[in-house]
């Protein structure tokens, strides 16, 4: 009978280890309590049922992983700006149809495309200025190397 008794204890401590040690592994890095996510892995590794009891003390994640802070969230991770995902916020849900939105965006792409085409005519004509101005300039390919 104590045979039993001690063989059922172990049973009961090796799946509490086990769970502990899967339980550390699956735990989130940045919820987990006074130690780094490596060093609970390695204590409860290494001690067993000692280091079991510990993360389940000391450094378990405490309570629900997060709550949903208003009706109609989907549960996705919490964004860096968090004024996005406020319930009224308008965001345009098709951008073909905002016309004024499509307007700007072709006129800055223009402004853009003047803008590159009339610095790299001014690059053209001071490289042809330079090029005039030197007085070993001989006469020149089509391609622009000079012929010898």
């Amino acid at each position: 009978m104590l045979i039993r008794g001690g063989v059922g204890v172990g049973v009961v401590l090796f799946g509490v280890w086990v769970y502990c040690l899967l339980d550390v592994i699956m735990a989130d890095e940045y919820r987990i309590r006074n130690l780094s996510k490596a060093t609970w892995i390695m204590i409860v590794l290494f001690t067993f049922e000692v280091g079991a009891v510990a993360w389940l003390v000391a450094g378990r994640p405490q309570g629900p992983a997060r709550s949903l802070p208003y009706k109609g969230n989907t549960g996705r991770p919490v964004p860096t700006y968090p004024e996005y995902d406020r319930p009224d916020r308008f965001a345009a849900t098709n951008p073909d149809d905002d016309e004024a939105f499509l307007r700007q965006v072709r006129e800055r792409a223009e402004a853009q495309r003047r803008a590159a085409k009339e610095q790299r005519e001014a690059r053209e004509r001071a490289a042809d200025e330079q090029e005039a101005r030197r007085p070993d300039a001989g006469p020149a390919d089509e391609d622009g190397r000079e012929r010898t």
